[in-house]
């Protein structure tokens, strides 16, 4: 494939992209950051396009881990897997992901302390939850530990169950128990936590009446 550059242009369906004509013909496509290092006239041999290829696979890859992060924080792993998912190779994927750290965009430490403020803060969650959702991200236990260390396992459950005791205000002691208590219990607390939140519901209902 080796030849001349005789145009680069860029692509109508992508305007990020570049076509590179080599000798007249369109030869491969790359992104625009790695064309601008091209020049008409410039010839490249089998190796130059080799190593062009690979940079514009990689530059790719970066793009797109970065509109997958532009959603929300993701945990290594799960930029990793999601790159895997796209056919790049563990070469390209090292590769980004060290560009990503290097830029403070990929960060498991920030990730994992996001998690879980965003769920103290919209869908309070227990230790056990936060642990089990964190390794699933992928998430090391000792950077868990630390990210939940902070959390004030009582008041998240009361602020969990706040909602669900007044739906069940009108129900028995008994019914009000199981149901309260399951439900916190669904949500990763533990027995001794639902139950002494279930507690305080119960009190103050009573306390209304």
């Amino acid at each position: 494939m080796a030849g001349k550059v005789t145009a680069l242009k860029y692509q109508k369906r992508n305007r990020n992209r570049v076509s590179v004509y080599l000798d007249g013909r369109f030869a491969f496509g790359l992104p625009d950051v790695v064309a601008a290092k091209l020049k008409t006239g410039q010839h490249l041999s089998d190796v130059d396009i080799e190593r062009f290829q690979r940079e514009g696979s990689a530059e790719a890859a970066y793009s797109r881990s970065l509109d997958y992060l532009s959603y929300r924080p993701r945990s290594r792993a799960e930029v990793e897997t999601y790159l895997e998912k796209r056919g790049y190779s563990e070469d390209e994927i090292t590769e980004v992901i060290a560009r990503l750290e290097r830029a403070g965009l990929l960060d498991d430490e920030a990730f994992a302390r996001f998690w879980v403020e965003n769920r103290e803060q919209f869908r309070p969650r227990g230790l056990r939850a936060l642990r089990y959702e964190l390794r699933r991200k992928g998430v090391s236990d000792r950077i868990i530990e630390r990210a939940v260390a902070g959390v004030d396992v009582s008041d998240s459950a009361y602020r969990s169950a706040s909602k669900k005791a007044r739906q069940l205000g009108d129900a028995d002691q008994q019914t009000f128990y199981r149901k309260l208590v399951g439900y916190l219990a669904r949500r990763g607390f533990d027995y001794e936590v639902a139950r002494e939140v279930t507690d305080r519901h119960w009190a103050e209902l009573q306390a209304d009446d």
